[in-house]
């Protein structure tokens, strides 16, 4: 597998080998299938998954195995280790070429290994060629997010038999990523079984990167998907593959990440979906990103370089980071505490005049800056003027980008800006912000945030405008506006003095969504524990 590729030759190479125990573990999964014959193994590496088939007795149950290894020195160690084996096979070439000369006739009743991860950047023109065909001839879309472990997927998945088996070490990406959509829905529609094998522990400990072990069957039968969550590789010695059933296949687009709920639990989601008391957050306003300064560094600034190049008639308050929002509520006097504590609070927003006409500090701050090269990052690089932002607006509220126990939901009270950390809110016109606001501080929104959103190394969540249009959140309409206020005041409070969020939720759940609206209590706790176990998920790997 290669992981976070960058210009070191081993990045490169993607010399991040599968542990034994997990690949022995892979092979013992099929050991007593009496269907399996030909085995292919399309990135075979230092030759572990060759190696455990061996020496778990498999391999003399097979009539060929072929190993494929685009490393020549690699090649010929593993061609050595396996010469008085005479089913087995090894081939120094590009496993797509392999491909693209055998996928016509060429079947394989267990393809197993560990697929090379490498961003698009780093793959020779024809490996991309390739690559696109592979992609395009199935269906789905090819662009520069992809990386190679889904075509090796894809690839290999047409090349398995009737009903043939696949076992890969792939990107936990798969589970909820844009550029995963086409693939997830792929999957979906060529296997009969999958099963998603995950580690709350990294199992590649140098490298920030989750993984999953992905089993998929081909069949006539449909039978789903499931996952089996395990904390470390230790876990493997009492691993049951059975422990978990398989929940019916939703055959779309859709992220993975709701397979981490039961089906009780994804039964009440459906409901809610369907419910007339709640609608999507898309409905009641526009999300979208922050400003993208291409230099939050260089264009956010704290009081004194504002003081130092006379900046006061250019910037605007900024709420820059996530620390700089403590509120729900995020008032002048709120700006200022940031200001006071030296953050980067202001934004530098040069006007559209020339700039022979700039007060000559603010032409000392550009140079200075050009000095500095920070004018040749891309974003700055392709403006007609590197040192004037695009696209500045002043929106009614703020949702954080990136979280970690819960995203704040902000009332912009001051004419803030924010930067792409976060994302701004417009509410429609006739709707009233604090009844928007108020709408997502329950457990059924905090639930939806947790499936909508993505998480990634170091346990933070992730949720793209996109994905915040997704969010449920109740309609309070019938709620009389001095209520509302009175509660998001208390909210407000709670979250200003740093105390748990439940207490919130407690009160917006019970006074608001149950007393109010008429919506039953159990749905709002099990809608709690729904956020409170997809949390809980996210954090134990962060």
């Amino acid at each position: 597998m290669k992981l976070k590729a960058d210009s070191s030759e081993q990045k490169l190479r993607g010399a991040y080998y599968t542990p034994l125990p997990l690949a022995e573990m892979m092979i013992d999964l099929f050991k007593d299938e009496p269907t399996i014959s030909s085995v292919l193994e399309p990135s075979c590496g230092d030759g572990v998954f060759v190696e455990g088939l061996i020496k778990t007795g498999v391999n003399n149950k097979l009539k060929n195995v072929t190993a494929i290894e685009i490393e020549s020195e690699e090649a010929v160690i593993l061609k050595e280790k396996t010469k008085q084996f005479q089913n087995i096979e090894v081939l120094n070439r590009d496993f797509f070429d392999y491909y693209q000369d055998n996928y016509k006739n060429k079947r394989f009743d267990l393809i197993l290994g560990n697929p090379p991860y490498i961003r698009y950047q780093y793959l020779e023109e024809v490996q991309r060629e390739v690559m696109s065909q592979i992609l395009t001839s199935h269906g789905m879309k090819a662009n520069k997010l992809v990386n190679t472990w889904v075509g090796f997927m894809v690839a290999c998945i047409q090349m398995l038999s009737e009903h043939g088996k696949i076992a890969f070490v792939i990107p936990a990406e798969i589970l909820q990523v844009a550029y995963a959509e086409d693939l997830r829905l792929f999957l979906s529609n060529s296997l009969s079984k999958i099963t998603l094998i995950t580690f709350e522990e990294l199992v590649f400990p140098d490298i920030e990167q989750e993984i999953v072990v992905f089993i998929g069957e081909k069949g006539e039968q449909e039978k789903g998907i499931r996952i089996i969550e395990l904390n470390n590789l230790d876990d493997l010695e009492a691993f049951d593959i059975e422990s978990n059933g398989f929940q019916k296949m939703q055959h779309v687009h859709e992220k993975w990440t709701k397979y981490f709920t039961n089906d009780k639990e994804n039964a009440l989601v459906r409901q809610i979906k369907t419910d007339n008391h709640f609608q999507k957050f898309s409905d009641v306003a526009l999300i979208n990103v922050g400003i993208t300064t291409g230099n939050n560094k260089y264009f956010s600034v704290n009081k004194e370089k504002v003081e130092q190049y006379e900046l006061e008639k250019v910037v605007r308050p900024l709420i820059g980071r996530s620390s700089h929002a403590h509120s729900v509520y995020f008032k002048e006097e709120d700006w200022r505490k940031n200001v006071d504590k030296d953050k980067a609070a202001y934004l530098i927003d040069f006007p559209d005049i020339d700039l022979e006409k700039y007060p000559e500090k603010h032409i000392e701050y550009i140079n200075q800056g050009e000095t500095n090269e920070e004018h040749k990052g891309y974003k700055c690089s392709i403006r007609d003027r590197w040192y004037r932002i695009p696209s500045i607006w002043v929106p009614d509220a703020f949702f954080l980008r990136r979280n970690n126990l819960y995203p704040k939901f902000v009332l912009n009270c001051c004419n803030a800006v924010s930067t792409d950390t976060m994302h701004r809110i417009k509410f429609n016109d006739g709707i009233e912000p604090e009844r928007v606001v108020l709408s997502y501080y329950n457990s059924i929104s905090f639930a939806f945030t947790e499936l909508c959103g993505r998480s990634y190394g170091g346990g933070v969540l992730e949720i793209l405008p996109g994905e915040v249009g997704n969010i449920i959140v109740p309609k309070l309409d019938s709620v009389p506006i001095e209520k509302v206020r009175e509660v998001l005041s208390r909210v407000d409070s709670i979250v200003r003095s740093d105390e748990d969020i439940e207490k919130a939720l407690d009160i917006v759940d019970d006074e608001i969504l149950v007393s109010i609206l008429g919506i039953e209590s159990k749905k709002c706790k099990d809608a709690r524990n729904i956020w409170k176990k997809m949390q809980r998920r996210r954090l134990k790997r962060g």
